[in-house]
């Protein structure tokens, strides 16, 4: 795809050197690591944490959050969800920062104006010995400037859902410390998707690249709502060990329009994906755990 114009300001490029953890989040420097390196990651741009913060700000979000947090029992998976679903609410009826509609249609014109992967990326996210994978929302194929804008709003809001208030609150991580910046992405329409773990994730073997991988788009995946094929490759030798075809029952699709659909079927007696490619993925991930040098997990 061939970009002539430039994003409006404060927004990021992907591949842009500006990408910190605290203005970009995790997620979207890891990308930009990955861009930065040439690895295969489709084009994007990242909505900073200064957009979040001054939308908090001209809502007067943080005296909500702090009133619905401030007599909660910890231990109550009820006190948590009813403060979670009041700051929710509170984000999804608050007024947009000035221009800021106006510029998210520039930056989808920028990337054109074709569907769009929209992912949150906190800054308490992919930190050392902490897990905050899934806490957040993400939303696949959302069509048009309009979708896109209601997109980044749940994205936001999605900070504050039970699992991640109840997350922080145990892992000592103050709520008042966290902000949330959005990952704008061209949609890619696969035909399997998967994830890999550089390291055995049951074993802890450093020796062993696992994949797992279905039909579709990844979203059944990473929510754990199908059995995928499950692949294992012996980093050193490159050669795979072993394979378990899964089901795959539950195949997630894009619709025309916007959103996705599930389909149902046995998949079981098909593989996801080819010989050639786990190997070829095998490879790419060992040159990712090379680049950020630790054991990775990678969509």
């Amino acid at each position: 795809m061939t970009i002539t114009n430039r994003l409006p300001h404060p927004l990021i490029p992907l591949n842009s050197p500006e990408a910190t953890l605290e203005n970009v989040g995790g997620k979207a420097l890891n990308l930009a690591k990955l861009v930065q390196a040439s690895f295969p990651v489709p084009t994007g741009f990242t909505i900073p944490t200064v957009v979040y913060c001054e939308f908090v700000v001209k809502n007067d979000l943080n005296r909500v959050i702090g009133r619905a947090l401030r007599s909660i029992d910890p231990n109550s998976v009820q006190d948590i969800s009813a403060a979670s679903a009041e700051i929710r609410m509170q984000f999804t009826n608050g007024t947009l920062p000035a221009n800021f509609y106006e510029d998210l249609q520039s930056a989808w014109r920028w990337l054109g104006a074709g569907p769009m992967a929209v992912r949150s990326s906190a800054t308490a996210e992919d930190l050392p010995g902490l897990s905050f994978a899934g806490q957040q929302d993400t939303f696949l194929n959302v069509e048009g400037a309009a979708a896109l804008l209601d997109a980044v709003v749940a994205c936001w809001a999605s900070l504050w859902t039970a699992r991640a208030i109840g997350y922080r609150q145990r892992s000592g991580i103050s709520h008042q410390d966290v902000a949330l910046a959005v990952v704008v992405q061209a949609m890619v329409p696969s035909e399997a998707s998967g994830v890999l773990f550089t390291a055995n994730p049951l074993t802890g073997l450093r020796s062993e690249t696992v994949i797992d991988a279905t039909l579709g788009l990844g979203e059944a995946l990473v929510g754990g709502q199908v059995e995928p094929d499950h692949y294992e490759v012996d980093t050193y030798t490159g050669g795979i060990t072993h394979k378990l075809l899964g089901s795959k029952a539950t195949i997630i699709t894009a619709k025309t329009g916007g959103g996705v659909t599930a389909q149902q079927g046995d998949a079981s007696a098909m593989q996801a994906i080819p010989d050639e490619l786990i190997l070829e993925l095998a490879r790419i991930g060992t040159d990712i755990e090379g680049l950020l040098n630790s054991p990775q997990d990678i969509e």
